[in-house]
C-alpha cells in the first residue's frame, strides 16, 4: 500500500541528524520617531532545534516545544531554543524514566521494536499541559499531562498519557485510551507478534463498564481489516479546554480524518460517546472514537491543533494536509467554529470533513507551504534566498499579557534534505475574523501603527495559492504606488484600513491582513512586510525591498556575477539571464563552440591542450547597461582508470584483485541472510537479486572526490528510492544510483549529506531489459550517462567518501525496499569518465 511505503519512509526520515545549530543575525533596523519605526526590536540572535511536530506548553517564564521522537527543547524569548532531552534513552529517559517498563501497556498494542518501527523509532508527537483539575493518586490536585501516541504502522497505534509535578519530567504513565488498526478476527502485521483482533484494545473493558455499547461492525472492512477510511489512526492528540471549562482532546491522522474525544479533567480519560449517532450536519459520532470534525476518505490530514479565542468567540481549527517529507508538499490549513466540535469551516465555507473523492488541496485557509523569496543575483545575502520546505504539524500559543499570538511548528528547507528545525512565526487577526501568519520568524517585533509614506516601495511577493506540492512557489515583484495602485507581476489595489490593517486586490479578488516589520535574513535588517488572507482561504505575503535606482541595480548584479572557477571549467555553466528587480543578463561568447552563449560547454578531446574562451555579461535595468567579461580555460577530458571490477562469474570477486569480494546480505545492508543466484548477463554470468537481498561490497571502495562507477542494470520492477549502487559515510551521507527516484520517477544519481542532490536522466529505464548506467564526480562536477550518452552535468556535487571508511553495496541500503532484477559488469574507476570511454563502456 502506498501509505505503508511512506510510513516506511517516514522512520526513516526521522533518524536524520538532530540539530543544535547557533545562528545570530546582524544587521541594521530601522529607527527614527515616525509611527511603525519607533519601536524597533534589537537584531536579534537565534539557537535552532530538531524537534518534529513540536507542541508549545509555557511553564513560568520558560517555553517548551515537546515533539516526536522524545526529543523537547525550551526557550525564554521563542528565539533560542536547547534541547534537554536524551531520545529513546532506556532506562533514565528524561521524560519516561524507564520508558520500555512505563509505556509497556501502550507498546503491547503498538510501538517499540515493531513492525514499521523496528529500532525503537515509535513515539509521536505528545501534547502536553498544566491539568490544575487533575486528581494525582496522593490526593491533590494538579499535574502536568503528557498525551502521546506509539505506532507500530500506519493504522496500528494508540493514544496514552502520563503524568508529572515536574514539567521536565519524569512522567509516570496512567492509561491508553484510543487503539486503532484493529481487526475482527486474529491478524498480524509484516515483523509483529502481535494479535491485532479488536479484543486485544480496551474495547471489551469498556463494554464490560457499560461505557460502550458494544462493538460495532462499521470499524472493519468485509475482509475483517479495519475501516481507516472513515476511522482514525490514533495519533496526534491535542487537548484544549473550552470557554466553559470542559477539556476535549482532537487527534487522528490520514484515513479515517480527525476526531475529538471529551476528557475528565479529574481523571485525564476519556468520555467516550457510547453509541453511534449523527450531528445535527451531519457528521458522523462513533461510540468509540469520537465526533468527525475534519478529513476522512483516505486524504492527507494530520496533526490537529484547537485553540479558543475569546475576542471572536470562534473555535479555530489547525491541521497539516500533504506529506511530511521534503519531496511532500506538507502545508497547514485553518478552519473555525462556534464549538468544539464543530461543523469547523474554512473562509469559503467549506467544511473541514471531507465528502468522497475530494481534492483535500482545495478546502481549508491554506495557512503557509512550501515558499521562497528567491535571491536573484545582485541581491543581498548568499544561498539561494529565504524560504521553507514542507513546513508543518504546528501548534499555537497565545500570550496572555500582550496578545502576541505565535504559529509553532517544524520546517525543512531548500536544498537541505530532510533536515528540519522549529519556526516561530507571529499570527495576526484579520479584519474577517481569520489568522494570517508573518512572512518572516519572530525576532521580537510587535504589531503597531504604520506611517503610510513607509509602506510604498517594491515588495518581493508571494502567493501561497491552494495546492498541495512539492513545487516550490517563488517570489515575484510587485510596486504599491502612492496612488494605490498595485503594479509589477501582479496589478490591483491596495489601502490601509486601520493602524496597521492592509487591505489589497488583486486580479479581482481581496485579501485583507496586516502590515507589520519583520527581520529580513537576507539583509539582515527589519523590513516592512505584510500578510493576507482572501475570502477563498489564500495566504499572500510582501516583503518590502530597498529603494534602489536602475544604475544601482546594474552594479548590484555585476558586482554579484559569477561563473564560478574560471580557471578550469569542465562542466556545463549556469548562466543567470535575470538578476534583483527583473534586471537581464545577456551572454556572448568569443568561442561558441567550447562555451555557448546559454553556458553549454564543450571540452577538448583527451590529450588536447585546454582552450580558452571570452564570456560577457551584459546587464540592463532600465535605460542602464553595463557590461562585465570573463576568461575561462576549459580544460580537456583526461582517462578514468579502472581500480575494481565485479563480473558475477559465479561470484561476487574483483578481477582486478585490488580489493576483497563482496558478501550477500540480507534485504538492508548490515542484515544477514539473503540469497543471490546467477544468469546470462551482458558479458557471460550476471547476478540476480530477489529483491530480499544486496551485496556488501568492501569498505573504502572509492576514497576521493574523483571517481567513476559503472554497471549494467536489467529491472524486473521499478520502486521509489530503490539502489543499485550505494555509498554512505554514514546514514546521513550517502550517494545512490535509483533507477526510480523521487523527482517524476526518474532514473538519478541522489545525494543525501548537508544539501540533497538530485542528478536526474531526464527519463526513467524500462524493465525487463538491460540499460547501461555510468556517472562520474570530479571535483563536485557530477555527470550522469544512460547507454553511454550523456544526461546530466552538474556542479557542488558533495565530497562524500575522501578521507573516509565508507561503505558501500549493490541493490540495499539501510531504509529502502532491495532491488529486484539482475546487476552486472560494475566497474569503478579513479578519476572522471571521458564521453568516449562512457560510450566504450556501453557498447554491448
Amino acid at each position: 500500500m502506498y501509505e505503508s511505503m511512506k510510513w516506511k519512509k517516514l522512520v526513516m526520515l526521522m533518524l536524520v541528524l538532530t540539530l543544535t545549530m547557533p545562528l545570530t543575525a546582524m544587521g541594521s533596523g530601522e529607527g527614527g520617531n515616525k509611527p511603525g519605526s519607533g519601536a524597533v526590536p534589537a537584531d536579534p540572535a537565534f539557537t535552532n532545534v530538531s524537534v518534529h511536530d513540536p507542541s508549545i506548553v509555557r511553564d513560568g517564564d520558560t517555553y517548551y516545544v515537546f515533539g516526536s521522537h522524545i526529543e523537547a527543547a525550551k526557550s525564554t524569548d521563542l528565539m533560542r531554543w536547547k534541547t534537554f532531552t536524551n531520545g529513546y534513552t532506556t532506562p533514565n529517559n528524561v521524560l519516561y524514566g524507564n520508558l520500555s517498563q512505563n509505556l509497556a501497556a501502550s507498546f503491547k498494542w503498538a510501538g517499540e521494536n515493531d513492525s514499521d518501527s523496528k529500532g525503537g523509532f515509535s513515539v509521536w508527537a505528545p501534547d502536553v499541559f498544566w491539568n490544575a483539575g487533575y486528581r494525582n493518586g496522593d490526593g491533590t490536585t494538579g499535574a502536568y499531562m503528557l498525551y502521546y501516541c506509539t505506532s507500530s504502522t500506519y493504522i496500528r497505534s494508540a493514544i496514552g498519557f502520563a503524568v508529572s509535578q515536574n514539567i521536565e519530567g519524569p512522567y509516570t504513565y496512567v492509561d491508553t485510551l484510543v487503539y486503532s488498526g484493529f481487526t475482527a478476527n486474529e491478524a498480524y502485521d509484516t515483523n509483529s507478534v502481535i494479535n491485532k483482533k479488536w479484543t486485544n484494545t480496551n474495547i471489551p473493558q469498556l463494554i464490560s463498564a457499560g461505557k460502550l455499547s458494544g462493538e460495532s461492525d462499521k470499524w472493519f472492512n468485509t475482509d475483517g481489516t479495519f475501516a481507516n477510511i472513515d476511522y482514525p489512526n490514533a495519533i496526534d492528540p491535542q487537548l484544549m479546554f473550552d470557554k466553559s471549562g470542559k477539556l476535549w482532546m482532537s487527534y487522528g491522522s490520514w484515513s479515517g480524518g480527525i476526531f475529538t474525544l471529551q476528557i475528565d479533567p479529574a481523571t485525564g480519560k476519556a468520555i467516550y460517546p457510547g453509541k453511534d449517532s449523527v450531528t445535527k450536519d451531519g457528521r458522523p459520532v462513533d461510540r468509540y472514537f469520537g465526533t468527525k470534525i475534519a478529513g476522512g476518505y483516505y486524504k492527507s490530514g494530520e496533526g490537529p491543533y484547537m485553540v479558543y479565542n475569546k475576542d471572536t468567540d470562534y473555535y479555530y481549527l489547525f491541521e497539516t494536509i500533504g506529506w511530511l517529507g521534503a519531496d511532500g508538499g506538507y502545508n497547514m490549513r485553518l478552519y473555525r467554529s462556534k464549538n468544539p466540535l464543530g461543523p469547523f469551516v474554512d473562509a469559503a465555507g467549506k467544511s473541514a470533513v471531507l465528502a468522497e473523492d475530494t481534492d483535500n488541496s482545495a478546502v481549508g485557509n491554506k495557512l503557509m507551504g512550501n515558499f521562497l523569496f528567491k535571491r536573484e543575483v545582485g541581491d543581498p545575502g548568499t544561498g539561494i534566498g529565504y524560504g521553507y520546505v514542507s513546513p508543518g504539524h504546528n501548534s499555537f500559543y497565545q500570550d496572555p499579557k500582550t496578545g502576541k499570538m505565535f504559529l509553532v511548528f517544524h520546517s525543512r528547507f531548500p536544498q537541505k534534505g530532510e533536515v528540519h528545525e522549529v519556526r516561530v512565526h507571529q499570527m495576526f487577526m484579520n479584519k474577517d475574523g481569520w489568522l494570517v501568519t508573518a512572512p518572516y520568524r519572530y525576532s521580537g517585533e510587535s504589531l503597531e501603527k504604520v506611517n503610510r509614506q513607509d509602506l510604498i516601495g517594491e515588495y518581493k511577493f508571494i502567493n501561497h495559492g491552494k495546492g498541495t506540492t512539492a513545487d516550490m512557489v517563488e517570489s515575484s515583484y510587485i510596486t504599491l504606488s502612492k496612488n494605490n495602485k498595485v503594479s509589477g507581476d501582479e496589478d490591483g489595489t491596495w489601502k490601509t484600513t486601520g493602524h496597521n490593517d492592509v487591505e489589497l486586490t488583486l486580479d479581482g479578488k481581496t485579501y485583507k491582513g496586516v502590515f507589520v516589520k519583520g527581520w529580513d535574513p537576507m539583509s539582515e535588517s527589519f523590513v516592512m512586510t505584510f500578510t493576507a488572507m482572501s475570502s477563498d482561504g489564500v495566504a499572500i505575503w510582501g516583503s518590502k525591498q530597498e529603494e534602489k535606482t536602475d544604475s544601482r541595480i546594474v552594479q548590484d548584479v555585476l558586482a554579484d556575477l559569477t561563473v564560478g572557477d574560471t580557471s578550469r571549467v569542465i562542466a556545463n555553466l549556469n548562466l543567470p539571464l535575470e538578476g534583483a528587480r527583473h534586471a537581464s543578463i545577456a551572454w556572448t561568447s568569443s568561442n561558441p563552440a567550447v562555451v555557448s552563449s546559454e553556458g553549454v560547454v564543450t571540452r577538448p578531446p583527451s590529450g588536447s591542450l585546454a582552450a580558452t574562451v571570452t564570456l560577457t555579461a551584459v546587464v540592463t535595468k532600465g535605460t542602464v547597461s553595463e557590461a562585465k567579461s570573463f576568461a575561462l580555460t576549459v580544460l580537456p577530458y583526461t582517462d578514468a582508470s579502472m581500480v575494481a571490477k565485479y563480473s558475477f562469474e559465479n561470484n561476487v570477486s574483483d578481477s582486478t584483485g585490488s580489493f576483497g569480494a563482496g558478501s550477500v546480505t540480507g534485504n538492508r545492508i548490515d542484515n544477514t541472510g539473503g540469497t543471490l543466484s546467477y544468469s546470462a548477463g551482458v558479458v557471460g554470468q550476471a547476478a540476480v537479486f530477489d529483491g530480499n537481498s544486496g551485496v556488501r561490497l568492501p569498505n573504502k571502495l572509492i576514497d576521493s572526490n574523483q571517481y567513476s562507477v559503472s554497471l549494467w542494470v536489467k529491472p524486473d520492477q521499478l520502486t521509489t528510492y530503490t539502489t543499485t549502487f550505494f555509498g554512505a559515510k554514514d546514514g546521513f551521507n550517502w550517494v545512490s544510483l535509483v533507477p526510480k527516484g523521487p523527482v517524476r520517477d526518474n532514473t538519478m544519481v541522489w545525494s543525501g549529506s548537508g544539501v540533497w542532490y538530485d542528478g536526474i536522466a531526464g527519463l526513467t529505464i524500462p524493465t525487463g531489459e538491460w540499460t547501461h548506467l555510468a556517472y562520474s564526480v570530479d571535483n563536485g562536477t557530477l555527470t550522469v550517462y544512460v547507454n553511454g550518452v550523456q544526461k546530466f552535468s552538474g556542479s557542488n556535487f558533495p565530497d562524500i567518501f575522501t578521507g573516509t571508511d565508507s561503505v558501500f553495496s549493490l541493490g540495499v541500503n539501510w531504509w529502502d525496499a532491495p532491488f529486484k532484477g539482475q546487476l552486472d559488469e560494475l566497474q569503478v574507476f579513479e578519476g572522471a569518465l571521458n564521453p568516449v570511454q562512457a560510450a566504450e563502456l556501453a557498447n554491448r
